[in-house]
């Protein structure tokens, strides 16, 4: 009995040891959530410019860009797959792969063939354990990702969208799929098609009564879509960057808020089956000495 308290106190102890970590993760976790939805404020305004930019010049001008002329028999796709670089955030990663996964076999039955491109540790072990070929990878941002991560990201990505005069494309379409911020309680896994480029402002639709203002373009329309598109794409990578950054934190606060939760009922129940142990022992060890005291009393009665 006496062994049977020392390895639930034990217990206790050690998992005492684990609710302070996951308590303090779940608090490291809140305070940068804050930090991530302040950030993704903050490059709004230059997202929305630079689509509505982006939106005048594609309207106005007749010049056919690679990034936005549509192939007439696609036969190979991109996915983008953001995931998260550490663990401990409940299913998040494993929910953007089930959607890229959907995606990639939606795109297998069009009879495309699909290149994946994997943002985060957690997508690079994936597929590597499956022996999955990764045409390209970035990791070790994936909490506070920055302009030049996404710039590194777009680069790659459109490098494989284009192609010189005579040579095919690597690949027709590009797609992303990462985690979209809904609020602290959601999070929702979505594709989207980055490329052929299809010009939306952000989250929401665009307003087909707005009127887009007029520019002039210089020195030319052809090199305005050369400068401007690039810099279009690579925004959008960076508002999944953030959102999927704002989504992996919301997660682990919640994952880790259920894993204090579940340590304090452990806890609760080890002391209970402790308390009863003890009592239990207690409860033996005054009957072997109501035992022994009848004992001796009925001995020194025989001995009269």
């Amino acid at each position: 009995m006496a062994a049977s308290l020392r390895e639930l106190r034990a217990r206790i102890k050690s998992v005492n040891a684990t609710k302070k970590i996951t308590r303090a993760m779940e608090l490291i976790a809140a305070s940068r959530i804050i930090k991530a939805q302040q950030r993704a404020q903050q490059a709004a305004p230059y997202a929305r410019e630079l689509t509505r930019a982006v939106s005048a010049v594609a309207t106005y001008s007749n010049v056919d860009h690679p990034l936005t002329s549509e192939p007439e028999d696609p036969k190979r796709a991109a996915i983008l797959v953001v995931t998260s670089d550490r663990g401990l955030a409940g299913a998040y990663s494993s929910a953007v792969i089930r959607e890229a996964e959907r995606l990639a076999e939606k795109l297998r039955g069009e009879g495309k063939e699909v290149d994946l491109y994997v943002s985060g540790r957690k997508g690079v072990l994936y597929y590597s354990f499956r022996n999955r070929p990764v045409v390209d990878s970035w990791t070790g941002f994936s909490d506070t990702p920055t302009y030049d991560d996404a710039q590194a990201i777009g680069e790659a990505v459109i490098g494989a969208f284009t192609a010189d005069e005579g040579e095919e494309r690597s690949v027709d379409e590009v797609h992303v799929v990462y985690t979209r911020f809904k609020s602290m309680l959601s999070q929702e896994p979505q594709d989207v098609r980055l490329l052929p480029l299809e010009v939306v402002e952000g989250e929401e639709k665009p307003d087909t009564a707005e009127v887009l203002p007029l520019y002039e373009f210089e020195p030319g329309d052809a090199e305005v879509l050369d400068a401007l598109l690039p810099k279009y794409v690579q925004s959008r990578i960076f508002f999944c960057l953030l959102q999927a950054s704002a989504s992996e934190l919301a997660a682990r606060q919640r994952a880790m808020k259920s894993a204090t939760d579940n340590a304090e009922e452990l806890i609760k129940s080890y002391t209970r089956i402790a308390n009863q142990a003890r009592q239990a022992g207690i409860t033996q060890e005054i009957s072997e000495i109501v035992g022994g005291v009848n004992a001796l009393a009925d001995a020194s009665a025989g001995s009269e």
